[in-house]
Formats: C-alpha cells, sequence, structure tokens
C-alpha cells in the first residue's frame, strides 16, 4: 500500500538548523552563520523528509548522520545513501548519539533534529498496532526485530505497573480502572489486538474529552513505554548539547506534553543555568553563563494545519549553543524524567 506521507514543519525545521536569521530580530554577520559544508544529524529519518530538504541546502562536502529504529525507514535511508554519499546510517535509536559519532570519528557537529514520536506510515500500518482507528496485531513497536510488543508486556505486567504506565505516560486520570480492567480480561484470554484494546478502554473511561477517542491516552502511554520514548529523549539532550559546537543548533519537534515539557525545562535549564541562585550575593562574573541561547518556539500554521491535521499539536523548540564548555555530567542535569515507581523493564533496545 502506498502512503502519502506529509512531514511536518518541513521547512521551518531546516531553517532552524540552517537559518542565521531563524529566531533573531537583529541581521547576523555571515561569519556567524552556521557552514553549510558541516556535520548534521537527523535523529528521526522516518521516510527521509527532512533529510532530504536538509541536504538540497548542504554543501557537497557535508555529513548527514540519520537515525532510526525502523526497519522499513532504514531502508529508504539505505537507498538514500545509495544516491548521495553524505548521508551515514545508524540503525538505532537517537539516545546512541555518542557512541555513533564516536565509531564515525566526529567530535562535535553543527545541528541535530529531533522528530519525536511515532512517524505517519507505522500509524498508518494497522499490522504495526499503533492505532485504536485500525484493527491490527498489538504491537507498538517502532522496531520489529527486536523488543517486547505491547501484547506481551500486558500479558506480563501486574496491575500497578500497568496503571503507573498509563497515569504516568498518558496523564489519564482512570488510569486505575483501565488497569483493573485489562488484568480482569486477561482470566478470559491475552488482549491481542489493538481493536480489542481499544474496545476496552472505552467500556471503561466513562467520561471523553471533546474530540478525542478514549483510548487515545492508553495507547500513547504503553507506546512511549514499549520504545522507552522519554528515558532515551532523556539520553538524547544532553548528548546533542555537548556534541554541539559553537552556534551549533538543536532543533526538537514534539507532538505531547510530556516530551515538550522534558525539551522546554531542558533548553531553559542550559539557558538559565545560574537562576537557582540569582538571589544569592554572587558577583555577576562569578555566575554560571549560558550554555545555549534560545532561539524559539514554533507551530504549524493554519495552512499547514488544513493540509495535515496531524501537525496541529506540533511544536517544534530551537536553541543554539554559546562558546561556554559543558560536560556531559552537567547537561544531564538539565533533564527530568516522568517520576516512576514500576520496575525498570528488562535490557534490550526497543526500536522506532
Amino acid at each position: 500500500m502506498a502512503y502519502s506521507h506529509r512531514t511536518v514543519l518541513l521547512e521551518p525545521a531546516i531553517d532552524a538548523l540552517l537559518s542565521p536569521a531563524f529566531g533573531r530580530r537583529s541581521a547576523v554577520p555571515a561569519a556567524e552563520a552556521p557552514p553549510l559544508d558541516g556535520v548534521y544529524v537527523d535523529g528521526t529519518f522516518g521516510r527521509g523528509g527532512h533529510s532530504r530538504l536538509l541536504l538540497s541546502r548542504l554543501a557537497p562536502q557535508a555529513r548527514l548522520l540519520v537515525f532510526d529504529k525502523d526497519p522499513m525507514a532504514i531502508a529508504e535511508a539505505q537507498a538514500l545513501r545509495a544516491a548521495d554519499a553524505r548521508v551515514e546510517i545508524a540503525h538505532d535509536g537517537f539516545a546512541t548519539l555518542d557512541a555513533q559519532l564516536d565509531r564515525l570519528g566526529i567530535d562535535q557537529v553543527d545541528g541535530v533534529l529531533l522528530d519525536l514520536g511515532v512517524s505517519s506510515p507505522q500509524i498508518d500500518e494497522a499490522e504495526r498496532g499503533f492505532s485504536f482507528m485500525r484493527d491490527g496485531p498489538l504491537d507498538m513497536r517502532m522496531d520489529t526485530s527486536r523488543g517486547q510488543t505491547a501484547a506481551q508486556w500486558l500479558a506480563e505486567a501486574d496491575q500497578e505497573q500497568i496503571k503507573e504506565v498509563i497515569a504516568d505516560y498518558g496523564e489519564e486520570r482512570f488510569a486505575f480502572q483501565i488497569a483493573k480492567a485489562i488484568v480482569a480480561r486477561r482470566q478470559s484470554g491475552p488482549l491481542c489486538t489493538t481493536g480489542e484494546l481499544a474496545q476496552l478502554v472505552a467500556g471503561t473511561v466513562r467520561t471523553r474529552e471533546k474530540g478525542q477517542h478514549p483510548a487515545t491516552r492508553t495507547f500513547q502511554a504503553i507506546r512511549i513505554h514499549i520504545n522507552e520514548e522519554l528515558a532515551q529523549l532523556a539520553h538524547a539532550l544532553p548528548a546533542a548539547l555537548t556534541r554541539l559546537r559553537a552556534r551549533g543548533r538543536l532543533a526538537v519537534i514534539s507532538f505531547h506534553s510530556l516530551e515538550d515539557r522534558m525539551v522546554k525545562q531542558c533548553l531553559a535549564a542550559a539557558a538559565h543555568p545560574g537562576r537557582e541562585q540569582a538571589r544569592l550575593p554572587i558577583p555577576e562574573r562569578d555566575m554560571p553563563q549560558p550554555y545555549v541561547t534560545l532561539l524559539g518556539r514554533v507551530q504549524a500554521d493554519e495552512a499547514e494545519v488544513a493540509d495535515n491535521v496531524r501537525s496541529r499539536s506540533a511544536v517544534l523548540r530551537v536553541a543554539e549553543r554559546t562558546d561556554v564548555p559543558l560536560s556531559l555530567s552537567e547537561a544531564m542535569g538539565f533533564v527530568r524524567l516522568p517520576g516512576r515507581k514500576a520496575a525498570p523493564r528488562r535490557a534490550g533496545r526497543a526500536g522506532r
């Protein structure tokens, strides 16, 4: 089946990485512009929309490292690599940014783009198990070659674990009732399809948000857990900040509040590292200096939302590195993960 995939915030995201004028009210001297022959990272290749536009604006000697966990996305990336030698591929999540850059002998990069969450082709393929609107196997793995499926986890997890995942990652106020219903259902047989789970949740959630399916938050939460999405983001943000050279850009597109909150808090902490000490009698010269400059926040305009409804919740946040040295341990302190009591999942990478 052919899909018409429309990349969200395509032009703004690439402008965020390359345009000296992005997020600035005054002109930027050409000498300070990000070098178009630099090294860039697309942390979520998907079907390559952002990567292709980025490559079209980069010099022949530039390099682009693309990440994805999805085997189908990697196949698409390999086809692009065959046509453009500037492309390097990592079949892994962006949490392995440090290791992959070390593998390639790259110390610093000029731009990092992260387009978070599930991609449209994954949602549209019923057999991937992401959508409550299309009945299919209850899988939800971004990388179908490894890791535990949603059905397997729901068959093994106890009620408290299921409740905490749905409450923490879905911000669902009926998490207890949903978890209880899932465990009760297991007595008569496992949940195997997205339709079965969606029907169970719909019968449990008695009040519905306008315009939203009652299973939306539950599906989001289980998907985030299965793919360790927030943990991966918590590793990727500090790595990106420490690997960016001075005036290098980090651009992150988020689609739900948990992701966006993490990105916002991380970048704010990096931009204002002395905020907690502001009221102390410390001379200005001794205060921590900003590690990044915040360049703004962008959302899809009315025309894009009208053309692609999936863009309506997208938020692009952009920051530019200063020349203040930053260690990985310092950068890790900028990230806050939602609190969890559930035991960590067994070792092994899940996939995008």
